[in-house]
């Protein structure tokens, strides 16, 4: 029997996926597969190693030690093929809260910062809450998978972009982009001066087909442009200890990235971030290994269960990440009407599609990160809102 099958209480443990729904959703009781956490314990030796920590019962002020950036360096090598230097990395408390550093150290107000919608929704909210300006270059929905339109992407960076955010796996769209669809990408940054900041934190969730490749790791002249985002967040379920680390090869641009965290007031990070973050990496291959095979099962019974129900909804069929996107623009409702349905008549929380911008019309999102029992459950609810 499946680890992944123990189904876990998670009320009355401040959890945002499912003590929040009557603030985010305007109701209580919701079935929540909407935002992007598991509910899965992480691996074991990261419980023991935050224990063992516990138990010696002092928590001043830490530091991250070099043994971290040890185990991430080891990790990249061998799941990515990157061979990265300790000393390119630095930490935040997580990826959103880097990609506002990244914004404020690498652009000024006012700047065009690009992106790609459908989109992971703090994309937008960063560039306009530091006073950016955002420029979309939309994906293309081709034949059941995006594409970019490189045409239109060029036209978009010759209008002075500054920094490209990167979505890589793609969330929503569970896109694993290729390595020529990345050179093209990295080729066309290059050309027009846009630094590229690459939010790589669904890299170790892709299906066994697919191969995740780190767009830094392409070439030497494309390793001084790009500002890799990680975490064992996704990865492991680790969002709660708020640690995330930063890549940088260009020495000038890490001291750039690192003056900015200085000025926020960031030094260092929580003493169990740390603790996880190291444990995780160093010992979390195999329960990883094992959880891909659960959600490869997970995400074959929803396509399966949708298409028996709802010929009329497509699910886009994930490479990566543990996020389905279900274009349900062939029932004919609006996006008001459907959520109604969904959170009404079903009870039922899932992620509506206009969150991520242009192209996001008429789709929902939902988290398949959960004990088979729990996404039954979900799908049924779903069943019973439109049926």
């Amino acid at each position: 029997m499946s680890i992944f099958n123990e189904r876990i209480d998670r009320l009355k443990t401040s959890s945002v996926k499912w003590e929040l729904t009557k603030d985010i959703f305007g109701e209580m009781d919701l079935w929540p597969m909407w935002v992007a956490d598991m509910d899965f314990k992480p691996p074991q030796a990261v419980i023991d190693a935050i224990k063992k920590r516990v138990d010696h019962g002092v928590f001043g002020y830490t530091f991250v030690p070099p043994s971290v950036s040890e185990a991430i360096s080891a990790w990249l090598l061998k799941r990515h093929q990157w061979d990265i230097q300790s000393p390119w990395l630095l930490y935040c408390s997580g990826v959103v809260q880097a990609i506002s550093t990244a914004i404020n150290a690498f652009t000024n107000e006012g700047d065009k910062v690009l992106l790609q919608s459908p989109v992971y929704t703090p994309f937008f909210d960063m560039i306009e809450k530091n006073n950016r300006v955002v420029v979309n270059s939309p994906l293309v929905l081709d034949e059941n998978r995006y594409q970019i339109d490189f045409a239109q992407f060029e036209k978009t960076l010759q209008q002075g972009c500054k920094l490209f955010l990167l979505c890589s796996p793609h969330n929503p769209g569970g896109r694993v982009w290729t390595k020529d669809e990345l050179l093209k990408i990295g080729e066309l940054c290059l050309e027009y001066n846009c630094l590229i900041l690459a939010d790589e934190i669904h890299s170790d969730i892709v299906y066994k087909q697919y191969h995740h490749i780190p767009i830094a790791s392409l070439s030497d002249q494309l390793s001084e442009k790009v500002i890799t985002l990680i975490a064992p967040s996704k990865t492991f379920n680790l969002a709660g200890l708020q640690a995330s680390a930063v890549i940088i090869k260009n020495k000038a641009m890490r001291t750039q990235f690192q003056e900015q965290l200085k000025r926020q007031g960031v030094f260092t990070l929580n003493t169990f971030g740390i603790i996880g973050m190291e444990a995780a990496y160093r010992e979390g291959e195999n329960w990883l290994d094992e959880l891909i095979d659960y959600l490869q099962d997970n995400k074959e019974y929803t396509i399966q269960y949708l298409t028996e129900h709802f010929p009329q909804i497509t699910c886009i069929d994930s490479e990566g990440t543990y996020l389905l996107w279900l274009d349900c623009r062939g029932l004919g409702l609006s996006d008001k009407d459907l959520r109604n349905l969904l959170i009404q008549k079903g009870k039922l929380a899932l992620e509506p599609g206009p969150k991520f911008g242009h192209g996001g019309e008429g789709f929902v999102r939902i988290n398949i990160a959960c004990p088979m029992d729990d996404l039954i459950e979900g799908l049924n609810r779903f069943k019973n809102a439109l049926t």
